[in-house]
């Protein structure tokens, strides 16, 4: 498994970025599958919504040429053997709900949907990717005093915009019975979205009422025949223009090749690439080889489905274990691996721990897993990762302070307040959410042949309240900042204002 869309951000490579997908569309045609719902275009502005890390950047310009490379590297010419079809989503303004609640309402001027929202879905129809997906949100110009309700149900976007002014001749899909979101409708019936420009709905479990209602629908003449050839045409055109017609998927070349899904050097390389130094004071930062044990510290240390987060095995990621992957390593792991497995010490907690034992602490930090609605962080709960999880802030204290450098690494789907934990820290890396590949960051820890190239592709938080890059956030590291063995600089002892019980 790939970085998640926020470490991949900071990378700050459109080239990786078309290499992965490129190695994406090969592993997805091994299983036989030839369409994908990706590049996720979201310009992620609000860091309480469980969706953050699926963006890129909160900086539209990386978001459109991000989106653009994906597309590239997923579709290829779009009839090869490792070409599958790509996804536009979620059109548009998913990333800019208001609190940032999932399938919220994003309040935004025309021109702020424009120029940003709009940002990827330019790129990416210039890159031909032929489906776009419905956002479940909806968008209010609150100024404008003009309320275009929810995206599945609005023909002037989906139709009028998309369809219309920017030519858009493949075909928009529903998001997961999205349908039932319109007002008037359910999840077996929706003659709203049909006539407002969805092509094909995803109603995975009501689909044989749907195909009823929608029959009878258009017999009584709610939906006009013209729509329903429109919509035939648009799905049979991707199906033409990918070669569905002219060979089964089964006959790529790829088709049940283990060896397919193999891209775990490359995997590697993008963990390198992604991770953030922000913080390295008195060289606590390269680990040395042979300079004595290293203690590693953290229930994420040793855990796959923290790397790894949601939307990986499983979709919110929770139930995954160890032992559930086939491929790569933890942190703990890895740094074994590299350094020798007598010469690393693991404790979950740190207590009880003689630390006069070891040369440095690694402290693994991070965010349990979680995927859309169920990661929002709601407001008015202040967002400090300290607080929604204690024993990282616990195990931390345990080893700080103790005459050994500490050394922590955050694992975490938002760029969260974390000023107490890194004034505990004399190093601090954000690793955001890094995959399967653990070797990769451990070769950026050890030092040696990799060093930190990482910049931060959203602000990072100053305070418990500040979620996002507007009027009355306090910024603690500015999108960009990154340091590096090259490069270093002086953090010192960051402020810590009061954390309230809620944010007014």
């Amino acid at each position: 498994m790939f970085p998640h869309n926020i470490g991949l951000g900071a990378a700050h490579d459109p080239a990786l970025i078309e290499r992965i997908g490129r190695a994406t569309a090969r592993q997805v045609r091994a299983t036989g599958i030839t369409w994908v719902f990706a590049p996720t275009l979201a310009v992620g502005e609000n860091r309480r919504w469980g969706r953050t890390y699926e963006s890129y950047s909160s900086d539209p310009q990386l978001v459109a040429e991000y989106g653009e490379a994906l597309v590239r590297g997923l579709q290829g010419r779009l009839t090869g053997d490792g070409d599958v079809v790509a996804t536009a989503k979620h059109y548009m303004g998913d990333g800019g709900t208001y609190n940032g609640v999932d399938q919220g309402e994003t309040r935004a001027t025309r021109a702020e949907m424009i120029t940003r929202h709009g940002a990827g879905y330019y790129t990416a129809l210039n890159a031909g990717v032929q489906t776009v997906m419905a956002s479940y949100s909806s968008w209010n110009d609150v100024q404008a005093g003009r309320d275009y309700g929810k995206m599945h149900g609005s023909r002037e976007m989906l139709t009028d915009v998309l369809k219309d002014r920017l030519g858009f001749d493949g075909f928009v899909v529903s998001d997961w019975n999205g349908i039932e979101q319109v007002p008037g409708c359910t999840k077996s019936h929706c003659p709203q979205a049909i006539n407002a420009g969805v092509d094909m709905v995803m109603v995975p479990e009501d689909w044989r009422a749907f195909i009823q209602n929608t029959t009878q629908d258009v017999e009584a003449g709610r939906i006009p025949v013209s729509r329903i050839d429109d919509a035939v045409t648009r799905i049979l055109r991707v199906k033409l223009r990918s070669g569905l017609f002219d060979r089964a998927p089964s006959d790529s070349r790829f088709n049940g090749r283990a060896e397919a899904i193999d891209a775990a050097e490359l995997a590697r390389e993008a963990v390198r690439k992604s991770v953030v130094l922000l913080k390295n004071e008195d060289k606590a930062l390269p680990l040395a080889r042979g300079a004595g044990k290293v203690l590693v510290v953290g229930d994420s240390a040793d855990s796959l489905s923290n790397q790894t987060g949601g939307w990986s095995l499983t979709w919110q990621g929770t139930e995954n274990s160890n032992a559930d992957f086939a491929t790569g390593s933890t942190l703990l792991g890895a740094l074994k691996s590299q350094l020798g497995a007598e010469n690393v010490v693991y404790s979950p907690d740190g207590s009880g721990v003689d630390m006069s034992a070891f040369s440095k602490v690694v402290v693994v930090l991070g965010e349990t897993p979680y995927a859309e609605y169920n990661g929002d962080v709601r407001f008015p709960t202040p967002v400090q990762h300290s607080r929604l999880h204690p024993r990282d802030l616990a195990a931390l204290r345990a080893v700080s302070g103790k005459g050994v450098p500490v050394v922590s690494v955050l694992y975490s789907g938002r760029p969260a307040y974390a000023n107490d934990l890194i004034n505990l820290s004399d190093a601090f890396v954000a690793a955001f959410l890094p995959g399967t590949e653990g070797a990769g960051l451990a070769d950026v820890l050890l030092g040696g042949r990799f060093d930190f190239t990482g910049r931060l592709s959203f602000a990072w938080p100053g305070s418990a309240c500040s979620t996002g890059e507007g009027a009355g956030d306090v910024v603690q590291f500015p999108r960009g900042y990154g340091l590096s063995y090259a490069r270093p600089a002086r953090t010192g002892e960051l402020p810590l204002p009061a954390t309230p019980g809620t944010c007014d």
